[in-house]
């Protein structure tokens, strides 16, 4: 992609952006049922109001079972959403670098073969002791050129058709902002990168925090043709010395779910939304009975 075809996207987006909000949206999480049969699987997801899935337990090399998982999940109208591919891929240890680059590519593999929308991973940290942990040359030009490198490769290995590799923003890593999203977009330059949006790793700050349903706005407004999944938490102010956000159950917190929820509808693609991180079967109830209803007081529908 080169500088005018990324400008030509960019004025074309609040065009495209600006749909009416009728697409239903596609809720998704991870399920508690213990089951190898992807068929038990897809209806366990419908049961519980989803359309979306995070992709089962399989391997690259499980011909049978991918199209198996594939065949069930189509059958019930449920998408796998993503593939998480959660390796630190500029770790300071080149061998473990190098191993990590490796099994992200795998993952990638997976992610095309079982059809999900994407493969994601964080762009990596050079903190040698935290794999996502802070580190100052984590907002550097370095940071982004060793970034760029690492998903041309993936995607150039895997030669996708049917998904796309993307990077989640994080609050102290590239990329951080819509801004800094759009400049990996055009760095990585290639038409299987995309965009997987967590709208609270953006908010790292009182402005933002106080601010969220514009930092959200922003986000659909820069990225939305790039969007391909995002994820559902919430953020509360927990009271310290220093500024500190703690993910809580959605609803509990101060993200602003009526803006997450329109914007999504608003989407050329169904970009599911996954909740994740909480801590039990009942936590997810209560998300996801929180979302749902968010949802039906906006007049949002889901598919």
């Amino acid at each position: 992609m080169n500088r005018r075809e990324l400008l030509t996207i960019l004025a074309a987006a609040p065009l495209l952006h600006a749909e009416p909000a009728s697409r239903p949206v596609r809720l998704g999480g991870p399920i508690f049922l213990k089951s190898d049969d992807p068929a038990a699987l897809a209806e366990e997801h419908r049961r519980l109001g989803y359309s979306a899935a995070y992709c089962p337990s399989v391997s690259v090399g499980e011909t049978e079972k991918i199209r198996a998982i594939r065949d069930a999940f189509t059958a019930r109208n449920v998408v796998i959403a993503e593939v998480g591919a959660w390796k630190n891929m500029l770790d300071p240890d080149t061998a473990v670098r190098q191993a990590n680059l490796a099994y992200v590519t795998e993952r990638m593999a997976l992610a095309d073969a079982v059809g999900a929308r994407c493969c994601v991973d964080i762009a990596g940290s050079f903190n040698a002791t935290y794999w996502y942990g802070m580190h100052p040359e984590n907002l550097s030009k370095r940071f982004l050129d060793a970034t760029v490198a690492n998903c041309r490769a993936v995607i150039d290995s895997v030669k996708p058709t049917r998904t796309r590799f993307t990077i989640e923003m994080m609050p102290w890593s590239l990329p951080d902002t819509p801004d800094a999203y759009l400049e990996l977009i055009r760095a990585v330059d290639r038409p299987a990168f995309g965009v997987h949006l967590d709208v609270c790793n953006v908010v790292n700050s009182p402005a933002r925090f106080y601010g969220n349903k514009a930092v959200i706005e922003e986000c659909f407004r820069k990225l939305g043709p790039w969007i391909v999944s995002c994820h559902a938490k919430d953020l509360a102010w927990v009271p310290e010395y220093n500024v500190h956000f703690a993910e809580v159950v959605p609803g509990r917190g101060e993200i602003d779910y009526a803006a997450y929820l329109r914007e999504l509808s608003r989407l050329r693609v169904d970009a599911p939304l996954m909740l994740e991180h909480l801590k039990s079967a009942a936590e997810y109830d209560e998300a996801r009975a929180y979302i749902q209803k968010v949802a039906a007081h906006n007049g949002i529908t889901f598919a």
